[in-house]
């Protein structure tokens, strides 16, 4: 996942302290492999994943559209030269003066997850789209997105009709399967949700015309992932059953899947030790941890590829740990990391695969440790 282009710039410019480089080249190859697999529907980047301008501004002239979460985020996109037109304000959890802020940008796509949202959508982006988002079970998913977003189909058919009765365009439904979603088949449930509340609306006389299928495209850590294309072909088939040749607008918002392989953070050890002479396991503690944007460690639920200089030497099992004065910041220890026996002070190691979700969770000053430093090339 290193690129030569990354490697080059880290053997070039010797930057101190643990930073991440991410390859355009990368990101661009994604979002092409994203519109070979999926060519009829709209590509919305989810901003979360990792909103640094550069990445924007490729999106931007490739076409993309986002997802935006909150009107910083959707600043930003317009700021790298995406059209309102063009942006989604996903979130279900709103301020209502942040989408009458939204809505005065241009804004006029809503997420709604009950009826008080929609009522806050229509009094303050009156008109607007609005669509409204179903639980998934994220079943199969290495970080799940369920339960704190959503409602139920019958609950979405609820909130769709009086989003329409309040004057606002019931455009249709979203969901999401679950943030690294390596199962092909999750998107079929969850479009037969979408499709049932289609058909409910119908008979209420409303048409929606658009699905959005979320994210949940995984990148590739330790283990081998689906192809964009196996992912594309399965959502279609998806879509063929269960809505027949009427398939309507559809979505897809990646972030993982966009940038995750485009990134590698540069770390260094900074101490090797036992807890006791008879403890099976070493501690390594590295200068990035929970704290400086590698959160999704939480339960070890992503395990990222580390690579050393001593990979090719004999490896024992690690507790791997962050810096900070907290003792949450454990990344692995419930199944340890295997690293060179060799492995010392002052070493330096990549941390592969993370280009998402790290410097937007970094910490800002945490025990005065700076914010991961990010480079874009």
């Amino acid at each position: 996942m290193a690129t030569q282009r990354i490697i080059d710039f880290l053997a070039t410019r010797r930057p101190t302290g643990p930073c991440l480089v991410v390859d355009l080249d990368v990101v661009e190859a994604n979002f092409n492999a994203f519109r070979r697999a999926l060519p009829d529907s709209a590509i919305y980047y989810a901003v979360k994943a990792n909103p640094a301008p550069e990445i924007l501004r490729l999106l931007a002239s490739l076409g993309s559209s986002f997802d935006c979460a909150s009107v910083a985020e959707i600043e930003m996109a317009m700021d790298a030269g995406a059209p309102a037109a063009r942006i989604s304000y996903g979130n279900t959890i709103k301020k209502e003066r942040d989408i009458a802020r939204a809505h005065a940008l241009g804004v006029s796509l809503f997420a709604v997850d009950c009826v008080e949202e929609a009522e806050k959508v229509a009094r303050a982006a009156p008109g607007a789209r609005v669509f409204c988002r179903v639980l998934t079970s994220g079943e199969g998913a290495e970080w799940p997105l369920s339960r704190k977003f959503g409602c139920v189909p019958a609950m979405a058919i609820a909130v769709l009709t009086r989003a329409e009765a309040l004057g606002l365009r019931a455009t249709g439904v979203s969901f999401h399967v679950g943030s690294q979603q390596c199962n092909l088949d999750a998107w079929d449930s969850a479009v037969a949700d979408a499709a049932m509340v289609f058909d409910a609306l119908s008979e209420r006389g409303i048409q929606l015309s658009l699905v959005n299928m979320g994210g949940g495209f995984p990148t590739r850590y330790l283990k081998d992932v689906p192809s964009a294309a196996e992912y594309g072909r399965s959502i279609f088939d998806a879509l063929r059953k269960h809505f027949g040749n009427r398939i309507p607008e559809t979505i897809i918002e990646p972030g993982r899947g966009m940038v995750g392989d485009a990134g590698v953070i540069k770390a260094e050890v900074v101490l090797v030790s036992k807890k006791s002479a008879a403890d099976e396991n070493r501690w390594v503690f590295l200068d990035i941890g929970k704290f400086g944007g590698l959160a999704e460690t939480m339960d070890e639920a992503i395990r990222y590829p580390i690579v050393t200089e001593r990979d090719h030497e004999a490896k024992t099992p690690c507790v791997l740990a962050g810096p900070t004065c907290d003792s949450a910041d454990v990344l692995y220890e419930k199944t340890p990391y295997p690293l060179p026996v060799s492995l010392t002070v002052g070493d330096e190691i990549l941390i592969e695969g993370t280009g998402a979700y790290t410097t937007t969770y970094a910490s800002v000053s945490f025990n005065g440790f700076e914010p991961l430093r990010a480079y874009v090339i």
